[in-house]
Formats: C-alpha cells, structure tokens, sequence
C-alpha cells in the first residue's frame, strides 16, 4: 500500500526530481508488534538528509501520523503486527535541467510492505559474503546520507545470484572497505570492535549508531577507522546490521572463515533488547 502526499496512491508526476534525478532521501523503518522502531532516529536522520539536500523536510508531526495509519493498515491488511514502512522524500517537481526549482513542494511517500522471509537462522548461524567489484565513489558532502542515488548498490548487488551468499562487502574505489551492499560491516580484533569511517562514502545506518552507543555501555573498546581488505580478512568476528535484519554475524567472506563469537552475542542481545525497549515505549 503506497499513499502519496497523504492520499493512497500509486503514481506520481514524471517530472518529479526524485524520478528524474534520484534528488531525495528515504528511510526503511521496521514495524514490531505494531510499532514502527526507532522512529524519532528515523526522523532525525530524514531531517538532516533533507537539510543537507537543501530539501524542505516534511513537517514531522504529519510523518508520525501517516507512519501511524501505515502501522494500524500492516494489521489490517497484511494480518501481521510486523511490516516495513518506506519514507521517501524528493524535492518535488521540476523543470528539465539540473538546477534546483527556487522553490518546490516536497514530494512524501509513504508505502507499507510485508515484513521480509529471511531465514532466522542467519541471526543464529551467519552469513557468507563476498567482495564485490563494484566500488563506492568518494564524497564528502554526500557520505553518510541515506539519498535516493543508490546506483553502486543496485549493480553491485546485481553481480551475484548464488543463494548462499546473502550479502556483499562493498569497498570504496580507494580499495578502503565501506559496508555491505544493504548493511553496515563491523568486525572485533583481540577483543576490540571496529567499523569502517563514513566521512567519504557510505551510509550512516540507524542501527549502526545504536550499536556504537551499545559498545560503549557494554565497556568495549570501540573504534572507526579506515579498514582495508587485509584487516576485515584477519578479524576475529564480522557482523552486519540494518535496521531491518538487526545483527547478521558472518561465518564466511569468499574462502575465509569467521567464528561467531562472544562480543557478537553481546550486542545481538543488547540490540534486541533496545528494540523491546523501543517497542514499549512507542
């Protein structure tokens, strides 16, 4: 179920600038017993990917009430407490040529979707991975937003269709290690956790900065560094993390073989229990 503008809808005008350019920013918010988690993150981030965009955010009393209507309709409708809920934003419609129009309204879609049939017993077992080939271009002023151009992605996810390897490690075109092509990558090393620096490339998931605030409550040492191919392949753990599929640990990168160890179980637990948290407190 997709509403537009807050009315249910499945199209919109072609000459909006997120159809014609990818100029917008969106948010994949997971839905738990009927409530969308961690919500004000989401929103935060929204926000500050709007105001980086220069983009008009939608007022976000009106997001928590469509967000709200999506949840009471993933009960209804697809007769589960548990769904997905995307938020897109664009700068709305505009003329031909890159420039911005001076000012434009907004474009907000909201669409609910079932929650997805991924094995559980990649929360329990793990994942294989792979390095895929497609890199991550480098820039600062977009790094870390999560933006409606996600063109590496789509062609680096495209390169395999073995279903045995759930997930791929993208590396920027330095040959730095980034994140996953849906996921965000860390990996412990003599008892120490890791995860790649954003500043250049990638996307600052939600999660991952719930998993950072858990690292430092739990007492491990916690750093984000540049990470290259050679350190991720000497890791003692792997994990990824969205804000769908929560922890993944990762038992296998091509060849290479990783136990799921302890500092892994740890935030797992502590993530779900945030997300039980969340969940009351929505």
């Amino acid at each position: 179920m997709i509403w537009v503008n807050g009315e249910h809808e499945n199209t919109i005008i072609i000459a909006d600038r997120g159809l014609q350019y990818g100029d917008g920013v969106f948010e994949t918010i997971a839905v738990m017993d009927g409530n969308p988690l961690l919500l004000g993150q989401h929103l935060d981030r929204l926000q500050s990917g709007c105001q980086a965009l220069a983009i008009s955010c939608p007022d976000r009393a009106l997001l928590i009430s469509e967000i709200a209507s999506c949840c009471r309709h993933a009960a209804q409708h697809l007769n589960s407490s548990n769904a997905v809920i995307k938020v897109i934003v664009t700068r709305g419609q505009g003329g031909r040529g890159y420039r911005p129009p001076v000012q434009a309204t907004p474009t907000r879609i909201v669409s609910l979707h079932p929650w997805p049939t991924t094995p559980k017993n990649y929360t329990v077992e793990g994942i294989a991975m792979r390095f895929c080939q497609t890199r991550l271009g480098i820039n600062p002023s977009l790094a870390g937003i999560k933006h409606l151009n996600r063109l590496e992605q789509v062609l680096a996810r495209a390169e395999w269709d073995d279903p045995d390897i759930q997930e791929g490690v993208m590396l920027d075109t330095n040959g730095q290690v980034i994140e996953g092509t849906m996921s965000n990558l860390f990996y412990v090393k003599a008892n120490s956790l890791y995860t790649a620096c954003l500043k250049q490339a990638g996307i600052a998931g939600i999660v991952r900065q719930q998993l950072i605030n858990l690292a430092h409550i739990q007492g491990h040492s916690f750093t984000e560094q540049p990470v290259t191919q050679e350190m991720l392949l000497a890791a003692d753990e792997i994990f990824v993390s969205n804000s769908i599929i929560g922890i993944w640990p990762v038992r296998q990168i091509g060849q290479h073989h990783f136990a799921i160890g302890p500092i892994t179980r740890q935030l797992q637990a502590g993530l779900m229990q945030v997300m039980r948290g969340n969940r009351c407190a929505n």
